[in-house]
């Protein structure tokens, strides 16, 4: 990690969560936010703090294993402030589980790894038991909004939330209060055009 990674880690503990061996009480963890929106694989975290900053009145759970990234948004969250926006390092789905039903606003998971190999397709986010796990985490009306630059892995995640009865939508424009990622900079830089995706979860 760079010195300044280190420092976030030292800097910005107190933006940082454990996980709990337990439930996850987001009351506790993010008091006073009606409206909590988990941001799955938040790579360096600039997307993350800059939506943090635009949405002030919106909390940010972000999850993500790769620890560079995550001594990077912490020293964001240390240097800038962000109050609303808690860390964890953690897998995404185990946070899930260990969150109460109809806890998040929405969810965010821009570029997430695409596993193109046919062989892989297994280990993709957007699979049945995922959306099913997601629809009973995610409050009626509640949001999913993806990006990808993979044309493929776009339609393959289609195809998923197609399929199940408490997800609605589909492709959309990409929005302006979007902020690229590097990751996404570094795809357009090679010709890769993001595509978004946005669904919303329906009563049963």
């Amino acid at each position: 990690m760079t010195q300044r990674q280190e420092a976030g880690m030292l800097d910005g503990r107190d933006y940082f969560i454990e996980q709990p061996t337990g439930p996850l009480n987001l009351n506790s963890a993010l008091p006073g936010y009606d409206d909590i929106v988990m941001d799955i694989g938040f790579g360096t975290g600039e997307a993350t703090a800059q939506m943090a900053l635009d949405e002030p009145r919106m909390a940010i759970l972000a999850v993500d294993v790769h620890t560079p990234g995550i001594g990077d948004l912490l020293h964001r969250c240390a240097h800038t402030p962000l109050p609303n926006v808690r860390v964890m390092s953690a897998d995404a789905l185990e946070v899930l589980t260990s969150l109460p039903e109809d806890s998040l606003a929405g969810v965010r998971t821009y570029f997430p790894d695409p596993w193109p190999k046919a062989r892989h397709h297994k280990r993709r986010l957007v699979q049945q038991p995922v959306l099913d796990l997601m629809a009973s985490r995610v409050r009626a009306a509640g949001f999913w909004h993806l990006a990808t630059d993979w044309a493929e892995y776009a339609d393959a995640m289609q195809v998923e939330f197609d399929a199940h009865p408490m997800w609605a939508g589909g492709v959309i424009t990409r929005p302006d209060w979007r902020p690229k990622t590097r990751y996404e900079r570094n795809g357009l830089s090679q010709g890769r055009e993001p595509i978004d995706l946005m669904y919303t979860r329906v009563s049963p």
